[in-house]
Protein backbone atom coordinates (compact mmCIF):
# COMPACT_ATOMS: atom_id res chain seq x y z
CA UNK A 1 0.00 0.00 0.00
CA UNK A 2 1.62 3.27 -1.31
CA UNK A 3 0.46 6.22 0.42
CA UNK A 4 1.13 9.79 0.89
CA UNK A 5 2.38 11.24 4.27
CA UNK A 6 0.26 14.16 3.24
CA UNK A 7 1.04 16.30 7.16
CA UNK A 8 4.73 16.57 6.02
CA UNK A 9 3.79 19.38 2.90
CA UNK A 10 2.52 21.37 5.54
CA UNK A 11 4.91 21.48 8.53
CA UNK A 12 6.77 24.12 10.20
CA UNK A 13 5.75 22.80 13.78
CA UNK A 14 5.81 22.96 17.68
CA UNK A 15 4.36 19.11 18.53
CA UNK A 16 2.34 16.55 16.04
CA UNK A 17 -1.13 17.85 13.41
CA UNK A 18 -4.03 19.85 14.02
CA UNK A 19 -3.87 22.46 11.61
CA UNK A 20 -4.13 25.76 14.26
CA UNK A 21 -2.41 28.23 11.97
CA UNK A 22 -1.11 32.24 13.10
CA UNK A 23 0.61 34.60 11.68
CA UNK A 24 3.63 35.34 14.00
CA UNK A 25 6.54 38.16 12.31
CA UNK A 26 5.73 37.65 8.79
CA UNK A 27 5.60 34.06 8.98
CA UNK A 28 2.70 30.80 9.84
CA UNK A 29 3.42 28.61 12.62
CA UNK A 30 1.26 25.49 12.26
CA UNK A 31 1.08 23.63 15.54
CA UNK A 32 0.59 20.32 15.41
CA UNK A 33 -1.00 17.64 17.85
CA UNK A 34 -0.18 14.24 18.97
CA UNK A 35 -3.31 13.09 17.31
CA UNK A 36 -3.16 10.74 14.39
CA UNK A 37 -4.49 12.05 10.95
CA UNK A 38 -7.96 9.57 10.21
CA UNK A 39 -8.45 8.72 6.64
CA UNK A 40 -9.56 6.63 3.93
CA UNK A 41 -6.44 5.75 1.59
CA UNK A 42 -7.20 5.90 -2.23
CA UNK A 43 -8.95 2.67 -3.63
CA UNK A 44 -10.30 1.30 -0.11
CA UNK A 45 -13.06 3.00 0.23
CA UNK A 46 -15.55 1.20 -2.25
CA UNK A 47 -16.33 -2.76 -2.90
CA UNK A 48 -17.89 -4.30 -5.67
CA UNK A 49 -18.99 -7.75 -5.72
CA UNK A 50 -19.67 -9.43 -9.04
CA UNK A 51 -22.07 -12.44 -9.95
CA UNK A 52 -20.73 -14.73 -11.02
CA UNK A 53 -17.57 -13.90 -9.66
CA UNK A 54 -14.66 -13.64 -12.02
CA UNK A 55 -16.92 -10.81 -14.43
CA UNK A 56 -16.16 -7.68 -13.95
CA UNK A 57 -18.69 -6.89 -16.53
CA UNK A 58 -21.57 -4.03 -15.91
CA UNK A 59 -24.54 -6.37 -16.03
CA UNK A 60 -22.62 -8.79 -13.68
CA UNK A 61 -22.58 -6.20 -10.86
CA UNK A 62 -24.34 -8.06 -7.77
CA UNK A 63 -23.26 -5.26 -4.98
CA UNK A 64 -21.29 -1.64 -4.14
CA UNK A 65 -20.59 -0.78 -0.85
CA UNK A 66 -18.98 2.92 -0.11
CA UNK A 67 -17.58 3.94 3.40
CA UNK A 68 -18.66 7.13 4.46
CA UNK A 69 -19.23 10.07 6.91
CA UNK A 70 -15.57 9.32 8.26
CA UNK A 71 -15.54 10.68 12.05
CA UNK A 72 -12.62 10.92 14.51
CA UNK A 73 -12.10 11.17 18.10
CA UNK A 74 -9.09 11.85 19.93
CA UNK A 75 -7.92 11.54 23.51
CA UNK A 76 -4.06 12.64 23.77
CA UNK A 77 -4.43 12.94 27.22
CA UNK A 78 -2.90 9.81 28.55
CA UNK A 79 0.50 7.70 27.78
CA UNK A 80 -1.63 6.42 25.23
CA UNK A 81 -3.13 8.58 22.36
CA UNK A 82 -6.69 6.95 21.38
CA UNK A 83 -7.94 7.64 18.08
CA UNK A 84 -11.65 6.57 17.78
CA UNK A 85 -13.34 6.12 14.34
CA UNK A 86 -17.15 5.86 13.17
CA UNK A 87 -18.12 5.56 10.06
CA UNK A 88 -21.20 4.53 7.57
CA UNK A 89 -21.48 1.99 4.94
CA UNK A 90 -23.95 2.03 2.74
CA UNK A 91 -24.70 -0.19 0.14
CA UNK A 92 -26.94 -1.12 -2.91
CA UNK A 93 -27.78 -4.16 -4.65
CA UNK A 94 -28.73 -5.82 -8.18
CA UNK A 95 -31.94 -7.98 -6.79
CA UNK A 96 -34.40 -6.92 -4.26
CA UNK A 97 -36.32 -9.99 -4.57
CA UNK A 98 -35.52 -11.50 -1.26
CA UNK A 99 -33.86 -10.49 2.31
CA UNK A 100 -30.27 -10.68 2.39
CA UNK A 101 -26.84 -9.54 4.29
CA UNK A 102 -23.73 -9.27 3.05
CA UNK A 103 -20.37 -9.43 5.17
CA UNK A 104 -17.41 -6.86 4.66
CA UNK A 105 -14.11 -7.43 5.86
CA UNK A 106 -12.18 -3.90 6.27
CA UNK A 107 -9.27 -3.14 8.30
CA UNK A 108 -8.19 -0.56 10.69
CA UNK A 109 -4.61 0.40 10.34
CA UNK A 110 -2.43 2.72 12.22
CA UNK A 111 0.75 4.01 9.59
CA UNK A 112 3.79 5.70 10.88
CA UNK A 113 6.09 7.79 8.44
CA UNK A 114 3.03 7.34 5.57
CA UNK A 115 4.89 3.84 4.59
CA UNK A 116 5.19 1.65 7.78
CA UNK A 117 2.23 -0.19 9.59
CA UNK A 118 2.31 -0.72 12.93
CA UNK A 119 -1.07 -1.69 13.53
CA UNK A 120 -3.56 -3.51 11.90
CA UNK A 121 -6.57 -5.40 12.94
CA UNK A 122 -9.27 -6.77 10.19
CA UNK A 123 -12.85 -5.89 11.35
CA UNK A 124 -15.89 -7.26 9.44
CA UNK A 125 -19.47 -5.16 9.35
CA UNK A 126 -22.83 -6.73 8.15
CA UNK A 127 -25.37 -5.65 5.74
CA UNK A 128 -28.92 -6.35 6.18
CA UNK A 129 -31.10 -5.98 2.60
CA UNK A 130 -35.16 -5.82 3.46
CA UNK A 131 -37.28 -7.90 0.71
CA UNK A 132 -37.93 -5.41 -1.90
CA UNK A 133 -34.92 -2.46 -1.27
CA UNK A 134 -31.76 -2.26 -3.34
CA UNK A 135 -30.31 -0.28 -0.58
CA UNK A 136 -29.25 -1.29 3.02
CA UNK A 137 -26.84 1.10 5.47
CA UNK A 138 -25.13 0.14 8.56
CA UNK A 139 -22.48 2.24 10.77
CA UNK A 140 -19.47 1.00 12.63
CA UNK A 141 -16.82 2.13 15.69
CA UNK A 142 -12.99 1.41 15.49
CA UNK A 143 -10.49 2.71 17.73
CA UNK A 144 -7.06 2.55 17.80
CA UNK A 145 -3.98 3.33 20.05
CA UNK A 146 -0.51 5.85 19.64
CA UNK A 147 2.50 5.54 21.59
CA UNK A 148 2.76 9.35 22.92
CA UNK A 149 6.49 9.07 23.07
CA UNK A 150 6.53 8.07 19.70
CA UNK A 151 4.68 11.50 18.47
CA UNK A 152 7.78 13.82 19.90
CA UNK A 153 10.10 15.30 17.74
CA UNK A 154 14.29 15.48 19.00
CA UNK A 155 14.82 18.85 20.64
CA UNK A 156 17.33 20.22 17.71
CA UNK A 157 15.07 19.02 15.01
CA UNK A 158 12.09 21.11 16.96
CA UNK A 159 14.61 24.02 17.15
CA UNK A 160 15.29 23.96 13.55
CA UNK A 161 11.37 23.58 12.58
CA UNK A 162 10.73 27.00 15.07
CA UNK A 163 13.79 29.17 14.43
CA UNK A 164 12.64 32.62 12.83
CA UNK A 165 14.23 33.19 9.37
CA UNK A 166 14.53 37.11 8.31
CA UNK A 167 14.01 38.32 5.05
CA UNK A 168 18.00 38.22 3.64
CA UNK A 169 18.93 35.39 5.36
CA UNK A 170 20.47 32.72 3.31
CA UNK A 171 18.50 30.07 4.16
CA UNK A 172 15.23 32.20 4.92
CA UNK A 173 13.60 30.42 1.53
CA UNK A 174 15.19 27.35 2.32
CA UNK A 175 12.12 24.52 3.49
CA UNK A 176 13.80 22.77 6.49
CA UNK A 177 11.94 20.10 5.04
CA UNK A 178 14.27 19.62 2.41
CA UNK A 179 17.12 18.22 4.97
CA UNK A 180 16.72 14.92 5.16
CA UNK A 181 17.20 14.82 8.92
CA UNK A 182 14.69 16.94 9.96
CA UNK A 183 12.18 15.47 7.28
CA UNK A 184 12.69 11.79 8.45
CA UNK A 185 12.52 12.51 12.34
CA UNK A 186 9.00 14.11 11.00
CA UNK A 187 7.70 10.95 9.34
CA UNK A 188 8.96 9.10 12.48
CA UNK A 189 7.02 11.51 14.27
CA UNK A 190 3.67 11.46 12.19
CA UNK A 191 0.73 8.64 12.53
CA UNK A 192 -2.12 8.07 10.58
CA UNK A 193 -5.86 6.21 11.33
CA UNK A 194 -6.50 4.62 8.67
CA UNK A 195 -9.66 2.55 7.30
CA UNK A 196 -10.84 0.50 4.60
CA UNK A 197 -11.97 -2.03 2.90
CA UNK A 198 -9.76 -5.35 2.85
CA UNK A 199 -10.08 -5.92 -0.59
CA UNK A 200 -8.40 -9.02 -2.85
CA UNK A 201 -6.13 -8.04 -5.43
CA UNK A 202 -8.82 -8.54 -8.04
CA UNK A 203 -10.98 -5.66 -5.88
CA UNK A 204 -7.92 -3.30 -6.11
CA UNK A 205 -7.10 -3.95 -9.58
CA UNK A 206 -11.08 -3.00 -10.27
CA UNK A 207 -11.04 0.08 -8.30
CA UNK A 208 -7.71 1.38 -9.72
CA UNK A 209 -9.02 0.86 -13.73
CA UNK A 210 -12.64 1.06 -13.46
Amino acid sequence: MKLRLLSIACLVLVSSCSKKETMEDGGIYITRSSCPQLGIPAGTGDVTMFDPQGSTDARAIDVVATITNLRGQCDETGVQINSTATFDVVATRRDAAQPRQVVLPFYNVVMQGGNRVVAKKIGAIALDFAAGSLRAQTSSRVVAQVDRAATGLPEDVRRELTRKRKTGDTDAAVDPLSDPKIRDAVARATFEHLIGFQLSQDQLRYNATR
